[in-house]
């Protein structure tokens, strides 16, 4: 059975290229039938926060990822943090140190960056071998150690050898002799290095591919080596390719937004944000754009994955969130854009309750033009602000005709006995046919004059939704103003 990981540290919000790591182990184990397992690395104790770990796990179920196992979960490979592991990876290392793979350093990290500074003065890398900590390791330095609490720092030895590997994504890598020196591996606060943990918890936790950022793929012979020293087969591995920019580096603040959580605060629907995420780097089989989770998952195979870089483009993602604004179920949309209406002021909790009907067909009429949640809620302020009539003029050279057109629309309206879309067509044409005014110059400005915008929703949605004495009342005071 195919078992993959994703292991976030949490020490922030989830990056977009996180994510997407994410969704492909997700997609992978989904196809397969196999296992996804949720392992948080949180050794690095003075960033990694329990808060941030809860948000990470939130970011992830909101982009419709789900896990086997994990801190929340369980399982039978637990526990799935690292901080909970402490014993296993002291076990291991020990085991390393009886095989004569691994060796102690009672050396302080001040001693052993100045041994990395000399080496770098002499013009050669900073290759160490075990050589040069053997004046640490004496009686006096043993005693002074363990008088202090402090544990030796513990270094892997390296083979000096070539390895290879069969990447699913870069083909044939190959690690020459030479390329690494002696590396740490436990360090003298007794946590691990993230090389040596990764490795022992993914023999643990019996994973058989592990899909990755292009930029672990200098991590790899690290790990291979550690392998190798337990005499465990590696598991498949699949470096996936970076996330750029659109102007070719690597995606950071200075493009804009990053995190998922970013996006969802834009209002970006989280099955378009995950659609548009497994498009950087994999492609369906027939070329499609916009696919749902379920078809991703039935086509994705890791043999699709790209191994040239992929470019993040924001506009991009925002016309498939649009796609997707539009082609969603209306309930779906409107339960979504909720929030956002909330938070913008204007609507509170309890309105959007009262009055649940008038708003989906608000969110209907705006739809077709909105990108964003964000989007919708800003639209559909038209049917709730009034506009400026300070500044509605009209751009018509018979003024009368327009004037007296609005003024007879705005008593057909106040004489209908039913408020439906068809009588109020029927108001508007009659006071079209009586005053006779350019329709399209009487259309433009009656837009302006109800909602202050020179394009929007249809007419007949918006008088419809602003409902007989909103719109009257409207039509009086741009009139008046003028």
């Amino acid at each position: 059975m195919i078992r993959v990981r994703f292991a976030p540290s949490p020490t922030g919000f989830l990056h977009v290229g996180g994510a997407r790591t994410a969704l492909f182990n997700f997609f992978c184990a989904r196809h397969n039938e196999g296992k996804l397992i949720l392992r948080i690395e949180d050794t690095d104790v003075e960033r990694s926060t329990k808060e941030s770990e809860e948000q990470l796990m939130n970011s992830l179920m909101w982009l419709g990822i789900t896990w086997d196992e994990g801190p929340d979960t369980g399982g039978p490979h637990g526990p799935y943090r690292q901080s909970e592991r402490q014993h296993k990876y002291k076990d291991i290392a020990q085991r390393l140190l009886e095989s004569g793979n691994a060796y102690e350093v009672y050396a302080y990290p001040e001693e052993i960056e100045a041994i990395k500074n000399k080496l770098l003065s002499e013009g050669k890398p900073p290759h160490y071998d075990e050589e040069m900590f053997s004046e640490f390791n004496n009686k006096e330095r043993r005693d002074e150690f363990k008088m202090k609490g402090l544990s030796p720092v513990v270094f892997f030895k390296m083979p000096r050898k070539d390895y290879s590997i069969v990447d699913m994504v870069k083909g044939e890598v190959t690690f020459k002799k030479g390329a690494l020196g002696d590396f740490v591996i436990m360090r003298s606060s007794g946590l691990p290095i993230y090389n040596f943990a990764v490795v022992v918890d993914d023999i643990d936790m019996e994973i058989t591919h592990v899909i990755r950022g292009d930029d672990h793929l200098s991590n790899t012979l690290k790990q291979l080596v550690i392998y190798e020293a337990l005499d465990v087969a590696p598991p498949v591995f699949a470096h996936v390719s970076m996330i750029l920019g659109p102007d070719g580096r690597k995606l950071s603040k200075r493009h804009g937004a990053t995190s998922v959580e970013e996006f969802k605060e834009k209002g970006f629907i989280p099955e378009a944000f995950a659609n548009y995420l497994s498009l950087l780097g994999w492609s369906h089989p027939d070329g499609k754009e916009i696919i749902n989770i379920n078809e991703i998952i039935k086509f994705f195979t890791i043999e699709r994955l790209h191994s040239s870089p992929a470019i993040f483009d924001e506009n991009k993602a925002r016309w498939m969130n649009g796609v997707y604004i539009r082609e969603l179920s209306l309930e779906r949309i409107t339960e979504l854009s909720k929030p956002f209406i909330i938070r913008s002021g204007l609507l509170s909790e309890q309105e959007i309750e009262t009055n649940e009907k008038w708003l989906k067909k608000a969110v209907d009429s705006v739809r077709k033009n909105a990108e964003t949640l964000t989007d919708i809620a800003q639209k559909i302020s038209i049917y709730i602000d009034e506009p400026d009539y300070r500044k509605i003029t009209i751009e018509e050279d018979d003024e009368k005709r327009v004037s007296g057109a609005l003024a007879a629309m705005r008593n057909n309206l106040d004489h209908i006995d039913d408020w439906s879309q068809s009588s109020i067509i029927s108001a508007v044409k009659e006071a079209i046919k009586t005053k006779e005014p350019s329709k399209k110059d009487f259309y433009h400005n009656l837009r302006k004059v109800l909602t202050g915008k020179e394009e929007g929703p249809e007419l007949i949605d918006i008088i419809y939704l602003l409902g007989r004495n909103e719109v009257i009342k409207r039509i009086d005071r741009a009139v008046n103003a003028l």
